[in-house]
């Protein structure tokens, strides 16, 4: 199993749970992880679901082993909801999501920061978004939410430098809502998420439907542009000599590139 799944008192907490490959995502942890959202959104008896990570990762992003097969395997299997599906689920997730941080996250593991409602953060965690060191575009509508939620220049360097936000940065820009000792991340998530699910459902899912409403075309237009430029970009020049660095254990070197890349 990929995901482990508890309630308590009307919250339904999901874990992520590849702690050996820091939580990436292949595409059985996103069918998983996309199934578990889906279930709860459907489950009267769930008010709020909190999601966290196994070990010390909250998650690596997408396994780049897997998407290096991806783009150089034609015999690849994509999953049934894979990255898109699981995006799906989180933009339409209609109930209160609550994030509990607790490591290290990368790509997924730091934009799925834009569709969260609370985002608690230990204060060992840290966040990256990677795609320009990958040779990709950005994901998760981030080109949207990201300035929307810390503005535009702190978004553009999160964006476009690929590199680390300490936890103190994510508070102070308002990534994260709440910083938390790593022993005591869960345990105040879950105190939080507790007085949301004790709430009437039905004006839970109003409140949310009412603030995510105005933006739900917008953030299906930045997924759309995103992915365009994203297909544009997976397997180029720039994304192959990224991925074939990391299998072989060293840096990227982008300065050979052909004019343009």
């Amino acid at each position: 199993m990929v995901l482990r799944i508890s309630d308590e008192k009307r919250v339904r907490t999901i874990t992520l749970d590849r702690p050996d490959a820091l939580n990436a995502f292949n595409e059985e942890l996103y069918d998983a992880a996309a199934d578990a959202l889906l279930a709860a959104a459907a489950d009267d008896s769930v008010a709020v679901v909190l999601l966290t990570g196994a070990g010390r990762a909250f998650s690596a992003g997408t396994d780049l082993l897997e998407m290096h097969a991806r783009v150089s395997d034609p015999a690849f299997v994509p999953g049934k909801h894979g990255f898109v599906g699981f995006l799906d689920a989180l933009a339409d997730f209609g109930k209160p999501l609550v994030l509990a941080i607790n490591g290290l996250g990368l790509g997924i593991g730091a934009t799925m920061v834009g569709f969260a409602d609370l985002v608690f953060m230990s204060t060992k965690a840290r966040l990256k978004c990677p795609f320009t060191s990958l040779g990709v575009a950005p994901e998760a509508a981030s080109s949207l939410l990201f300035p929307q939620l810390i503005g535009r220049q702190n978004a553009a360097w999160m964006l476009l430098s690929a590199e680390w936000i300490s936890a103190e940065q994510a508070l102070e820009t308002g990534l994260a809502w709440r910083l938390c000792e790593p022993d005591d991340l869960l345990a105040e998530a879950h105190r939080h998420a507790e007085v949301l699910a004790a709430r009437p459902i039905s004006s839970l899912l109003a409140v949310k439907r009412t603030m995510t409403a105005p933006h739900r075309d917008a953030v299906r237009e930045a997924r759309e542009r995103e992915n365009a430029c994203f297909a544009e970009l997976m397997g180029g020049p720039a994304n192959l000599e990224a991925l074939t660095a990391f299998a072989e254990g060293r840096e990227p070197d982008f300065t050979a590139l052909p004019p343009g890349w």
